[in-house]
């Protein structure tokens, strides 16, 4: 777990970026960082978390935030997480395609997101208990450099984020093609100008 900060405005734009890949500095974790420090550069307060080097368990299905609480009941290094998420403006979530979906860490994570919905979420029109208006970014790399495949994972992901995260606006930067040695440019410049125009 990492915690960047600086000295930001007032208003200052609160980010919570999570990193679902093994690899420390792979290319979904090289963008979002980028994205990260460029919103830091126009005053924004950063904290990115590593999910791979975080000791945490996936969704217990043991149900305690649909009735005696309204968080998750496990305790463990996902707990700060989950509140940097609930707490933040804009999330950065980051994970590279492995079997045409998430990698496994960041699937665990998005488990235990469970606890951010209300107990009647299934009939409420509106679900979750996160505060409205949170910005997200996804960034999703991948090997395959057709840019069309693995659409059905973003979609869904897209869906899965406005209603469970409540998100005002979505945007996502999805890598193509990409290996260990890719040049990752075009990509660090997307994310550098989404920065400009969602912390700006």
């Amino acid at each position: 777990m990492e915690i960047n900060s600086c000295y930001c405005k007032e208003g200052f734009v609160k980010i919570a970026c999570i990193l679902g890949s093994p690899r420390k500095n792979g290319n979904s974790a090289a963008i979002a960082g980028r994205l990260t420090l460029a919103a830091e550069r126009l005053g924004a307060e950063s904290e990115t978390f590593t999910l791979n080097d975080l000791n945490f368990r996936g969704c217990q299905a043991c149900m305690a935030c649909k009735g005696r609480i309204e968080t998750c009941a496990v305790q463990d290094d996902l707990t700060r997480v989950l509140e940097s998420v609930r707490t933040a403006d804009l999330i950065v979530a980051a994970t590279p395609v492995y079997g045409g979906y998430a990698s496994g860490q960041f699937k665990c994570f998005t488990d235990r997101c469970y606890s951010f919905l209300l107990p009647d979420f299934m009939t409420n029109p509106q679900p979750s208990r996160m505060p409205p208006g949170k910005k997200v970014v996804l960034v999703i790399t991948q090997g395959n450099p057709n840019p069309s495949s693995f659409e059905h994972f973003v979609n869904q992901w897209e869906a899965w984020v406005k209603r469970n995260w409540r998100a005002e606006a979505l945007r996502v930067i999805k890598g193509c093609g990409l290996g260990p040695e890719s040049n990752l440019e075009p990509f660090l410049r997307e994310a550098e100008d989404l920065a400009g125009s969602m912390c700006g």
